[in-house]
């Protein structure tokens, strides 16, 4: 059976029917439905902008995806921090009680990707496909969670906290491969709660579908292209009438993580 309220913090596919057009996208900027979520994305806003400024130098292209800097190193550990921030909210805003083997509550400042990889299951995280539009080569789709739907370990966090950690010897891993991959991790995250809604001040418009000369639909930002997943299964879609539901007090639920 399908989901007739909205997560906390959890954008997923929804059930055609009537008013879904307009209910698959409202409930997102209801205050109770996130906390602070223009915190969230104006850190990404920021990050993307350092990045148009790093393509001034660094050509977005197959040849520079080794090339590494202290510029690369800098963002890319702001980026893992704000990755590490979303995963913390998602959770913290729905049920999450982890323990050690102990048997002892382990605090939100210690959880690590062992912990936020369960937002996989509720998010898609894995599903979702990135695309730099402006590159010059055959790379420009990522891919960064995709590991996630066999393994636990992300290949491009590993280097993050191998060059946080050590960089004199691991300077080569805060890499533009390994960047653009947490960047587009981050856009992904991001994307996985709000779909395409950035929170800007201005008014809500109204689009009109046209023709498209790329596959993919811009994302949060306008920059990067984003997939969204189309792999969840009826049951895991929601399907409710935003406009009747909006008027009740207990709107939204929470995803019991301590159950997955």
């Amino acid at each position: 059976m399908s989901h007739s309220k909205p997560f906390h913090r959890n954008y997923r596919g929804f059930v055609t029917g009537q008013n879904s057009g307009y209910s698959q996208w409202a409930y997102i900027v209801d205050r109770d439905y996130s906390d602070s979520p223009e915190h969230y994305v104006r850190a990404f806003l920021l990050i993307q902008n350092d990045l148009q400024r790093l393509f001034e130098f660094v050509e977005p292209s197959d040849r520079n995806l080794c090339t590494y800097s202290y510029r690369i190193h800098e963002l890319f550990m702001r980026t893992c921090i704000e990755i590490e921030a979303n995963f913390r909210a998602i959770l913290r805003e729905n049920i999450y009680n982890p323990r050690d083997k102990y048997g002892k509550k382990i605090p939100e400042n210690k959880w690590s990707m062992h912990n936020f990889r369960k937002t996989n299951i509720s998010h898609h995280l894995s599903s979702y496909k990135v695309h730099i539009p402006i590159w010059d080569g055959v790379q420009s789709f990522f891919e960064p969670f995709k590991p996630w739907a066999n393994i636990p370990e992300l290949f491009w966090y590993q280097a993050y906290n191998k060059s946080k950690h050590d960089r004199k010897n691991d300077f080569q891993e805060a890499n533009f491969s390994n960047l653009l991959n947490s960047i587009a991790g981050l856009l992904i995250l991001l994307s996985s709660q709000f779909g395409t809604e950035d929170f800007s001040p201005r008014d809500t418009l109204l689009s009109v579908n046209t023709d498209r000369y790329y596959s993919t639909e811009p994302a949060i930002g306008g920059f990067f292209h984003i997939k969204f997943p189309n792999d969840w299964s009826e049951e895991e879609k929601y399907d409710f009438n935003w406009a009747d539901l909006k008027q009740q007090t207990d709107r939204f639920q929470k995803i019991d993580y301590d159950k997955i």
